[in-house]
Order: structure tokens, then C-alpha cells, then sequence
């Protein structure tokens, strides 16, 4: 499907320079980086609105935009707004130029039961102004090494916050700002095709390398003989992340560890699982590319946690461009703590009657699956907002080159923290009828806490023995 450029494309030769193997991708020149902040947020989008006012021009979310829950839940900003339309499949073709494939798919799939509520477009996503800062230097200093597959010179978020390949915003989105560090508890969903599920429920640890803390028992596991013990080059660390599956009994007590390294082709990824049963800890290079997602009873791969995450190396990057498109934002109605899951889950897909749409510009990006090299995914298409570089809609692309899977993410702002990122993940299967959805905390005791602390050594196996016993 052809879709409309805008008119405000950045013109950095993107077009031309996609097309080029890439190898070391020099950073951009001081004037070039002199637009962020002026001619583009300091986050590298377009600051100014779309030339017919359907787009507005940035302007961030003050921390107090509303009010914040005694469980850390957000006020909705826009709760009084309505709705300027509602696509369904009966009008879906008036706006199928902005539209990714898997939604319209979605309205095919559905079209007694999809839609999509159109409310007034809002670009409020902001950080930290330390992390503003970083992205700016990322712009003259952060390359592209190994092929495309690691960075050099990067510090916090954001490495090419003025992009010139596919590869440098899949990597925006990889390493964009969620916080620094962060608890969740969230639950998981995969509903069966008449709509009945039971839920997964996770507790999950993010912590940046930015944001970790030091301690004696670091160096100890440094300096360790014990190969299971030792961290690898913590330079090359992005962050450490830890999710304990806490219910049904079941799978309650299996542990995940991930060391999510920068370059993963230099240095993998390295990953252990505690198994509750067996009460023993092991290595897991499973929990990477096309491996089953946790608990997920095969509706996505590991690297579908997130949108999509880990090494790019499988793939052949390609920007096509940057277009409008209406994506889920500003999500805080999804979020509502008096909500039930049952309220969310429904039979086909989430109920669209608790999702807000808003048209806003996005990066396409394609990825190909490189020849010689396997994954389920032989094709996937990005469609990553522009303001936050969280990806907003992903096609999967089967090896008949059928659309198989919708993934599309249901964002917010934290405005209290200045954090941008989703709410719920959704991925929908086509052909079979079932999907997931991932991240829902209504009915849970407390929203993200984004002043969690802890160190390396709490990441390290052995830690992971001690949390896992049940």
C-alpha cells in the first residue's frame, strides 16, 4: 500500500543513504545537531504541527497535568474530550492512506467489532532535561559499528535523535528513555478465540546502566572465578532486567535474568532462567530472536517483549520514510484503575471502546530477513512515532510473505516522571484468531515505580537463586 509522505519528511538524504550497506555511520555535523531544540525537539521531531493543523506543534506535559492516585495512577488530561470520528470497517477505505496494513487487516478481521475512536491530537512526550542533554551529545558523537549491530560513543538514550537509516531509529527505539530504572507489577493475557483467557501475572525489574548502583559485592562477582557469576563487559551493558512469573500457581516462582548488552554480536545477550521446580538456575540463549516468550502459550517470540528488542542483526534495515498515520496514544483511559481485566479482554482483540487514537507522524521503517538467516518473521514493518521513538504499530510478515501478526502498543506519559511508554501491548494473530496483550496493572496494588533502586550484584545469578525459591 502506497502511503502520503508529508510535507515536513526531514530532509537528511534519509531516502538515498537506507539505501547504503552500513557499515560505520558517521554522527551528524554540530549545525546539523543545532536543530534540536529549535527546529526539532530536543528528541529529534519535527517541532512545528502538519500545514493543515490536524497535527499541533509540541508542547510537552507539565509533571502536575493531573492528578496521581495514592497507587501511582494517573489523571487522564483529555478525559473531557470526544471523539472527532470513528473509523470502522464500513468507512475504513476514506482513511486507509493513513493507516498501517495490519489495521486495516484488523478491520477485515473484525468488522463487526474493530474500530478505532479519533480524539484530538495532542504531542505532550517529554524527559528528563539531563537526558535531553545526552541526546544531543549522542548526535555528534554516537556511529554505528559492527554493521549496524552495536554502538560506540552512545550515553543514555536516544543515540541518532536525527536519523539517516533504518538502523539508527530501530536503535532509537531499542534504547530509548523508559525511566532509568523501574518496577512493574503487570499481567498477560492470551485470549482464545471466543474471548476466554486466564492471566499470567509478572513482576518485573528494568534497570539502566545509568542508574545502577555500585557496591563491594560488584567487584567481588567481577573478579570471580565463577563463570556463571561474571557479568561480562559492563561498558557493553544497556540494562539489566529481572521478571518473576508470581501466578497462576503453576508458573508462579520461574525467574527470567537478562544482561541486555549494546553490541549482542560482540557479546550475546546473556539470559538465565530459574526453574522453580527443579529450584536450579540455567543459562537460557533461547530468550532471544524467534524464542518463545515467556508464558505467552506461542503468541510471540522474545523479541516481540517490548514491540520488538535485541539484536538487529537477522534483518536488513530500510527507512522508507516519515508519514501521518493515526496511532494509540495518550492511553490513560486503558490505564484506569477502576477498570477490570475482564473490561479489557475481549473476544478477537481489546475493547476498542477504552482506546484513543490520535493522528500523529511516524518513521516506516521495513526489516528483512538477511539471506542464510532464520526467523519465524521473514518481514516486519515499523511504524515508530516520531516524538518518543516507541514503535506504534509492527506488521509480522509470515515466509509466504502473508501478514500474520499486528503488534500495536497503547502509549502514554507518565507526565509526573517524564517518561513516555505503553500502556498495553497488543499482538494480534490473523490467522488463528488469538492474541495477546501484555502490561495491563488495573487491578493491581500499585502502578510503576519508577524510584526503584538496585545494584549489579542483585542481577547476577546467584541473586536469582534467592529470589526464584518459593
Amino acid at each position: 500500500m502506497n502511503m502520503k509522505m508529508t510535507k515536513g519528511l526531514l530532509q537528511v538524504g534519509v531516502l538515498g543513504l537506507s539505501l547504503l550497506a552500513t557499515g560505520v555511520m558517521a554522527a551528524v555535523s554540530e549545525s546539523e545537531a543545532a536543530k534540536l531544540g529549535t527546529t526539532l525537539t530536543p528528541m529529534g521531531a519535527e517541532k512545528a504541527g502538519n500545514a493543515a493543523g490536524t497535527i499541533p506543534a509540541w508542547s510537552p506535559l507539565p509533571k502536575n497535568a493531573g492528578a496521581v492516585d495514592s497507587k501511582g495512577f494517573l489523571a487522564d488530561p483529555y478525559a473531557q474530550e470526544q471523539p472527532l470520528f470513528v473509523i470502522t470497517a464500513q468507512n475504513v477505505d476514506q482513511y486507509k492512506d493513513k493507516l498501517a496494513p495490519g489495521q486495516i487487516a484488523m478491520f477485515k478481521r473484525y468488522p463487526e467489532t474493530f474500530k478505532m475512536k479519533v480524539f484530538p491530537s495532542h504531542r505532550g512526550a517529554t524527559v528528563p532535561d539531563d537526558v535531553f542533554a545526552a541526546i544531543k551529545g549522542n548526535a555528534t558523537k554516537t556511529k554505528l559499528v559492527a554493521g549496524g549491530n552495536g554502538l560506540e560513543n552512545f550515553k543514555t538514550a536516544i543515540p541518532f535523535p536525527i536519523p539517516q537509516n533504518g538502523s539508527e531509529v530501530i536503535w532509537n527505539h531499542i534504547t530509548r528513555y523508559r525511566g532509568g530504572s523501574v518496577q512493574r507489577l503487570v499481567t498477560q493475557a492470551t485470549p482464545q478465540a471466543n474471548g476466554s483467557y486466564n492471566l499470567v501475572y509478572f513482576k518485573d525489574q528494568f534497570v539502566f546502566r545509568d542508574n545502577v548502583k555500585k557496591s563491594g559485592a560488584d567487584d567481588a562477582k567481577a573478579k570471580s572465578g565463577d563463570e556463571d557469576e561474571k557479568t561480562g563487559d559492563t561498558s557493553n551493558i544497556l540494562f539489566y532486567f529481572k521478571q518473576e512469573v508470581t501466578a497462576p500457581a503453576r508458573l508462579a516462582g520461574g525467574v527470567l535474568l537478562v544482561h541486555e548488552t549494546l553490541d549482542q554480536v560482540k557479546e550475546p545477550r546473556m539470559a538465565w532462567v530459574y526453574n522453580a521446580g527443579q529450584r536450579r538456575v540455567r543459562r537460557a540463549p533461547q530468550v532471544s530472536y524467534d524464542g518463545p516468550g515467556t508464558a505467552a502459550d506461542g503468541l510471540r517470540t522474545s523479541d516481540n517483549l517490548d514491540m520488538y528488542n535485541g539484536a538487529p542483526d537477522r534483518y536488513d534495515w530500510k527507512l522508507i520514510g516519515k508519514q501521518e498515520m493515526y496511532i494509540a496514544s495518550d492511553s490513560y483511559k486503558l490505564d484506569d484503575p477502576t477498570l477490570k481485566y475482564a473490561d479489557i479482554i475481549k473476544a478477537g482483540h481489546i475493547n476498542q471502546d477504552l482506546a484513543r487514537y490520535e493522528l500523529r507522524r511516524v518513521w516506516h521503517v521495513t526489516a528483512t530477513l538477511k539471506e542464510g538467516q532464520r526467523h519465524i518473521y521473514a518481514k516486519r514493518d515499523f511504524f515508530i512515532d516520531e516524538d518518543t521513538w516507541q514503535a506504534a504499530v509492527i506488521d509480522h510478515y509470515d515466509g509466504r510473505g502473508q501478514l500474520w501478526r499486528v503488534a500495536e502498543a497503547h502509549s502514554q506519559n507518565y507526565y509526573n516522571v517524564q517518561v513516555p511508554w505503553y500502556t498495553l501491548e497488543t499482538l494480534y494473530d490473523l490467522q488463528s484468531g488469538r492474541y495477546l496483550a501484555l502490561g495491563m496493572k488495573n487491578e493491581e496494588k500499585a502502578a510503576y515505580n519508577f524510584k526503584f533502586e538496585a545494584s549489579v550484584s542483585d542481577f547476577s545469578p546467584s541473586a536469582l537463586r534467592q529470589s526464584g525459591v518459593r
